[in-house]
């Protein structure tokens, strides 16, 4: 068998999965190796966020030019960053542009968040949203938004102004039906104006990892025998539980109807999932959560992880009676997930929050070393 038929990473697109990249920098774009990865590894997908940028832009001398550059064009570290940024998300874009056709619109897109100060603003985060579109100006672009109360109006807005959006920050099964709910009525209220559905696409980024640190937090300082057999479980049951939703959501007659005017479905992305515990499986959100019509967005380590030794099979409909327990179970110890949910939706907007500012930090301290 050859080598390219023998890889695992190829193995869960034949399983009806996406495999997206969660990471990017100017080196993966020049150098090959994203073509690479889209041709041996069969990945249709890049994501973004503040934390990957500031990895990227800071750690790495392939920038310093660009940097000086525009810096004596007079921009300050925001404007630079948003420069650099959109001119490394149109460079990825353009090398999955043939995956984007090939695939019919359903894959090959590229990730670009809008800033996390913006999270709980409505109007700025819409109004953000469409610069960045009009801005990047390729068509398998997406905005990511996040999924705060905030975030879900601006999704509706901006599904039925036809911008592809990246649904962020999701960490609870009734969140998610929010924005379901949310996507459904952007599509409805842009077929009513007139707009048409086909090019529209959008997925709902749910991250694991997060989930299974606070609970496991929490479970560790519980002494019952029962607290320490629920560790590392609630991630990927409350990824099960969302995938019922969709399915649910698939047969109902409102997407239906949306669906014979050529809507398309806003698949499930699990995100968040390098291991944080290193006494757990390092590929343990991708064996457990390979399903069709889902994606997987992978860092670099858990991409490697999963070359030399995933596992591949459909999964993510096993223990379905354990995950639809498993709140209960939580509740006994004294844990609500709904509770869980909305802390780590602050904490996530934190964690997107610090590393935007330390690169807007970074990048003036660099301009002023570049130009001086």
């Amino acid at each position: 068998m050859s080598a390219l038929h023998d890889n695992r990473l190829r193995s869960l697109e034949a399983l009806g999965q996406s495999l997206w990249l969660d990471y990017i920098d100017r080196a993966l774009l020049v150098n090959g190796e994203l073509e690479r990865l889209i041709r041996d590894d069969g990945i249709s997908g890049v994501t973004s966020n503040p934390a990957i940028f500031e990895k990227a832009i800071t750690q790495h001398d392939e920038y310093d030019a660009a940097i000086t550059l525009f810096a004596r064009r007079g921009l300050v570290a925001q404007e630079i960053y948003e420069t650099l940024a959109v001119e490394d998300v149109r460079q990825a874009a353009d090398l999955l542009r043939d995956v984007y056709e090939a695939s019919c619109l359903r894959d090959g897109y590229v990730s670009l968040e809008v800033s996390p100060h913006l999270a709980y603003d409505t109007a700025a985060t819409v109004a953000e949203a469409k610069r960045l579109w009009n801005r990047v100006g390729r068509p398998n672009l997406m905005i990511k938004v996040p999924a705060t109360p905030a975030g879900l109006p601006a999704i509706r807005q901006l599904i039925a102004a036809g911008i592809n959006i990246n649904v962020t920050l999701l960490f609870g099964v009734a969140r998610y039906r929010e924005v379901a709910e949310n996507y459904l009525a952007g599509l409805k209220d842009r077929l009513a104006s007139g707009g048409a559905l086909d090019h529209v696409a959008s997925v709902a980024s749910f991250f694991l990892s997060r989930i299974d640190t606070l609970v496991d937090r929490f479970l560790g300082q519980n002494n019952r025998a029962q607290a320490r057999e629920l560790r590392g479980q609630t991630a990927i049951a409350c990824a099960r539980l969302a995938y019922q939703e969709y399915q649910g959501l698939a047969r109902c007659a409102r997407w239906q109807a949306l669906a014979a005017r050529g809507a398309r479905p806003q698949r499930l992305l699990w995100a968040s999932t390098s291991t944080k515990d290193p006494s757990y499986d390092d590929v343990m959100y991708v064996d457990a959560l390979i399903g069709s019509d889902t994606i997987n967005t992978l860092p670099p380590e858990t991409l490697e992880a999963y070359r030399k030794h995933g596992c591949p099979g459909l999964r993510l409909e096993e223990h379905l009676h354990w995950a639809h327990d498993l709140p209960g179970h939580l509740a006994a110890l004294g844990l609500d997930l709904d509770m869980v949910s909305d802390e780590l939706e602050r904490q996530g907007v934190q964690k997107f929050i610090e590393p935007y500012e330390r690169l807007l930090i970074a990048l003036a301290r660099r301009a002023t070393e570049l130009t001086t």
